[in-house]
Order: structure tokens, then sequence, then C-alpha cells
């Protein structure tokens, strides 16, 4: 189809041109030959679709791939997207790069840890199917709330993930937050617990986003009734900036005397830091403030970031505060 046409000019003339990619890796990514990659890059010189798409009013474009990996020691990829675009368009381009970059690094005999939000799904739409043999999809954090079992949703995208890799998938059938810390200690002593915390320690890959506090496009955690108004002004009082795995994050990246953290059923990010790669997809300024704390808690290898997020960031992120951890009393 042309339209998947004009899609790859796009994604080989950004790795190509933005990312400094070689030849023979793009055709990696892309799944096709270094001469079909040639010819991409080739038609984006000639439609000017480098000099019009690819090459927006900010100067920095070229290098911002480059300098986010100086500033915080990451593999990152940025996504070109123009400034006018809605966040809806941001969302499926980054989706579309994730996706393919997803495909690329998973394989037969691995084990990948999906946490569930409204990027993921977004995500597992553009998965292209890459048959495997003998992986594994394992759900990262629970999904049931006080108004939901959380089932549908997060079982759907997970087993979507699956589904493209031809993977056992390994759903993880706990709230998203239990209402006391006692329960969720117990519980974790369940084997059937156990078996889905095990898996998630084999994860070669573990793949997240982040989720906002403040900002236009609320996310799912937030929105979707996992929080009451006591929660919300503890995060408050605490100053949390948002979320991976729903473990809450400082704006300087501390975590651990967050108390609602104590209760939270995603991996923490100690836990998070003894997985090989992680792979963080953002897309939206809103997500600035959290996707500096998420780096700041040194949670992330590699990260997919449209353009205008990754010009906040890097404006963000000098001077970092101070790090600090609170004391009660």
């Amino acid at each position: 189809m042309e339209l998947d046409r004009e899609q790859d000019v796009l994604r080989a003339a950004s790795m190509y041109y933005l990312q400094d990619l070689k030849m023979e890796v793009i055709a990696r990514h892309l799944g096709t030959s270094r001469s079909t990659v040639s010819r991409l890059i080739k038609r984006a010189r000639e439609t000017g679709l480098v000099e019009i798409t690819l090459r927006p009013a900010s100067t920095r474009a070229p290098g911002l791939g480059r300098s986010l990996s100086a500033a915080f020691g990451i593999d990152a990829y940025v996504v070109p997207v123009p400034d006018s675009s809605s966040h809806i368009e941001r969302l499926d381009q980054v989706s579309m790069t994730a996706a393919k970059l997803l495909t690329s690094w998973f394989d037969s005999d691995m084990v990948l840890g999906v946490a569930w939000g409204t990027t993921l799904a977004s995500v597992s739409r553009y998965l292209v199917p890459k048959p495997t043999r003998g992986s594994a999809v394992v759900q990262l954090n629970g999904a049931a709330n006080m108004r939901t079992s959380g089932v549908d949703y997060a079982s759907d995208l997970i087993s979507s993930f699956g589904t493209a890799f031809a993977a056992a998938v390994h759903h993880f059938s706990v709230p998203a937050f239990f209402d006391f810390s006692d329960t969720k200690a117990a519980m974790w002593r369940e084997r059937s617990v156990r078996r889905v915390l095990d898996m998630q320690r084999r994860a070669d890959i573990a793949v997240f986003s982040v989720g906002a506090v403040a900002g236009a496009v609320p996310s799912h955690v937030y929105s979707a009734g996992y929080l009451d108004d006591a929660d919300v002004r503890v995060l408050h009082d605490e100053g949390v900036v948002g979320d991976v795995c729903t473990v809450f994050l400082r704006a300087d990246g501390s975590w651990e005397d967050v108390p609602l953290n104590a209760r939270a059923t995603g991996p923490t990010p100690t836990e998070l830091q003894r997985l090989p790669r992680r792979v963080c997809i953002v897309a939206g300024d809103n997500k600035v403030a959290p996707l500096l704390a998420a780096l700041r808690a040194g949670v992330v290898t590699d990260l997919v970031v449209d353009e205008t997020t990754a010009v906040g960031l890097l404006d963000a992120a000098e001077p970092a505060p101070v790090r600090r951890t609170r004391t009660r009393g």
C-alpha cells in the first residue's frame, strides 16, 4: 500500500538522518534489505520529506538523540513529529517506531515484561507479527481496582503482545494497589503470585511508559479510578510527579518512602534495574517531568520519544534537584 510505503520512507529517513543509524541497522529494524533502505532514503530526499518533515524549526533536532544519550547514558530514538501534530498523532508515530524496535529486539527463548497503560495499548496496535519459539510475555503490574477487575483492559493488551510473537502469556491477576501493605506481603507469599513474580524477574526486556500526574491528557492510573481523593492528596504532599509501572516517583527520582508504593504491585526501580533492557516509550510533553524522574531513578536503558518531548526533556534536565530522603517523625 502507498501509505505503508510512505511510512517506511519516514522511518528510514528519521533513523538515518536523526539517529545516525547505519543502513544495515535500519534494514534490520524495518525487516528489509540494505538496498531497499537506500531507495527509501533517496525517495525522502527527492520528495522533500527530509527538508520539510524531518527538519522542523528547532535547530537542535538533528542532534537530539545524541544529546539524550550523552546526558543520561541511554540509547535514545527520537521520532520526528511536527510541532503542529495532535497528541494522538504524536502517540501514533512514537508507537509505530517502538513497535518496530521491539520486534527487532525480541526473539525466541526470551521473556518480555509489559506494563499496561494508554501508551502500551497504542504500541500493541502496531506490532508486526513475528513468530518465536519458547518465548513468554508477562504482565508487570496488576490492574484491578474498586470499579473494575481490570481484566479485560490489561488482559487484551498483554495478550496482543503474546499473539504478535506467538509467545506464552502470563497475566498478573492482582490489584494495581492493595488496600493494605500487609495484604500485599501475604499475597507475595502465595505460589501462584510467586510464579508470575519469578517470570518478571527473568525478563530480558521490560517495556513501559511513564504516568503523568498533571497535564491535559491524564494517564490511565490517574483517570480510571485507581486512586481515591486521599491517595491523590498524599501524592501531592509527597511531591510525586508520576509513576513507572504504578510505582510513584518524585522529581528527583526518589521513591522508596512514598507511602503508596508499599501497596503498589508493579516492579520497583531497584527491581527493574536488574533487567538487561528497559524500554521507556513516551509521547507528549506533559510527560517531561515524570520521564526525567524515571531517568534519574535509573530505570531506562532505551528511550523512544517524540521530538518535542525530547527538546523539553533536555531543557528540564538542568539543573537537577538534590536527591533527598524524607524522614518521618
